[in-house]
C-alpha cells in the first residue's frame, strides 16, 4: 500500500512556521496496535515519571533512548518518519530519544512556554539541527490539553529558559512579546495525525480539562552532523537503521517491555529533566 511522505514544499513550510502537521500519517490500524501497545506493554506502567506541577496536577511521562526493534522501534524507525527528519534536518539523522506523555481526565498537568533546544543546548548541542515528531494516539483537543505553537517562533533563536512555577520556562517576558506578534496556533490532532516541530519552536500545552484522555508518542532526532561534544543522559550518534513502513504492522505485536532502557527516578535527578522532556 502507499504510505504518506513529507514533500519538498511541506519541507519548506516547515522551515518557515517552525512545524509541519501531518493528517491520517498513520492509519487506523496502526493506531489501533499503538493504542494496544501503550495499554499492554507492563513496563511501561512500571516506568512511569509523574512530573508534577502544583498549579495544575501531574502528567505521566516514560522515556527511553534507543528505538529498540519492537512496535515502538517500528515507529521511530519506519520510513516515512526518517525520510521526513533528514529532508528537514538536511540529511542524516539519528534517534536522540523518544517518550510517551500521558494526560489524564481532570488530573493532567499543563506546560508551560518553552523550546526544546532550551534544554538540550545544555546537554552540549551546538546546532538546533533537532526535530520531534509527535503521534496522536487518542484524540487531542483544546479541552484535553493539546499541543500549543507560536508560528514561526523558531526564527527567534534560542530563549533564555528560567524557572517558573517548578518547571524550566523560556523568558516570560520574551513570550508575552512574541504573542502580540505571532499567530497562536492550537494543534487540535487525531489519532494517526502526526506533528513535526522544530527544536525551536515556542510551545506549550494546558491541563486536561476534560474527561478523556490526552496520549502521545513523541519521537526525537538529531543531525548525525550535530553529534553532542560531551556525554549526556540522551543519545549520542547512533547509526538509525530505518525500516520498511510495512513493519509498523508486522512488528504491531510485539513489545520489548523490559528489556527497554528506561530513563529512572535517579537519572532524573542527577540530571534535572523535570520540565524538560515537556509537550
Amino acid at each position: 500500500m502507499e504510505f504518506g511522505r513529507v514533500s519538498t514544499e511541506e519541507a519548506e513550510r516547515f522551515r518557515e512556521d517552525g512545524f509541519l502537521l501531518k493528517r491520517g500519517y498513520f492509519d487506523r490500524e496502526e493506531i489501533s496496535l499503538l493504542h494496544r501497545g501503550v495499554t499492554r506493554d507492563e513496563s511501561l506502567e512500571q516506568n512511569i515519571l509523574q512530573i508534577p506541577d502544583p498549579e495544575w496536577g501531574q502528567t505521566e511521562l516514560v522515556l527511553w533512548n534507543h528505538p529498540g526493534d519492537d512496535l515502538f522501534g517500528a515507529i521511530a524507525r519506519c520510513a516515512r518518519i526518517v525520510s521526513a527528519m533528514e529532508l528537514l534536518l538536511g540529511g542524516e539523522v539519528y534517534h536522540y530519544h523518544s517518550k510517551l506523555i500521558a494526560k489524564q481526565p481532570r488530573t493532567g498537568g499543563g506546560f508551560h512556554w518553552h523550546q526544546d533546544f532550551g534544554y538540550w543546548y545544555e546537554n552540549g548541542i551546538l546546532f538546533p539541527d533537532l526535530a520531534s515528531v509527535m503521534i496522536a494516539v487518542d484524540r487531542m483537543t483544546v479541552e484535553n490539553g493539546c499541543l500549543q505553537i507560536l508560528k514561526g517562533s523558531h526564527h527567534m533563536g534560542r530563549v533564555t529558559h528560567i524557572d517558573v512555577g517548578g518547571q524550566r520556562s523560556a523568558d516570560p517576558e520574551r513570550v508575552e512579546e512574541a504573542m502580540k506578534v505571532l499567530e497562536h496556533v492550537h494543534c487540535e490532532m487525531e489519532p494517526g495525525d502526526c506533528l513535526f516541530t522544530h527544536c525551536n519552536t515556542l510551545h506549550a500545552s494546558a491541563p486536561n480539562e476534560s474527561d478523556k484522555p490526552r496520549t502521545a508518542l513523541l519521537c526525537c532526532y538529531n543531525a548525525a552532523r550535530n553529534n553532542p561534544f560531551r556525554a549526556h543522559h540522551h543519545a549520542s550518534y547512533t547509526p538509525l537503521e530505518t525500516l520498511p513502513d510495512e513493519a509498523v504492522r508486522e512488528r504491531g505485536h510485539l513489545l520489548q517491555g523490559a528489556r527497554r532502557t528506561y530513563m529512572t527516578p535517579d537519572a532524573v535527578k542527577t540530571h534535572d529533566i523535570r520540565g524538560k522532556t515537556a509537550s
